[in-house]
């Protein structure tokens, strides 16, 4: 993390980042256990606290820069943990994994590039100064 207002949404986009190869690792660990009696699938909590905080009426750059970067962490949850889809009380799907997988795959990829493109960006602003 950088600590520097200047560098906010890198600050946003890292904290995204680290989310979702946190994802990664409990979606692998759901795929590895498909076939363990009685495991119940677990998922990272993100998104909903980014929205929350960076909701309000102020400009996206005014709320990036005033959004407290300690508050906005990743949680793991068990989903649905009543729920089964076979008797042995396992509730995950390996397709739904695999989908979501890929989908969290890409989200990282187009993380990594945005914040390089932040980079860039600044790169580019102190070479014309």
């Amino acid at each position: 993390m950088v600590l520097s207002n200047a560098y906010n949404y890198i600050n946003v986009l890292d904290k995204a980042a680290d989310a979702s190869w946190t994802r990664n690792d409990v979606l692998a660990n759901n795929i590895a256990n498909a076939t363990t009696p009685g495991y119940k699938r677990k998922d990272v909590q993100f998104e909903t606290y980014l929205s929350n905080a960076v909701a309000g009426t102020d400009s996206l750059d005014e709320r990036i820069a005033n959004i407290d970067l300690s508050t906005l962490e990743s949680t793991t949850y068990t989903e649905q943990a009543g729920l089964s889809y076979r008797a042995d009380g396992n509730n995950v799907d390996i397709s739904t994994e695999n989908v979501e997988l890929a989908k969290n795959q890409l989200k990282y990829y187009t993380l990594m590039n945005s914040i390089s493109d932040e980079f860039n960006r600044l790169k580019a602003a102190l070479r014309t100064n």
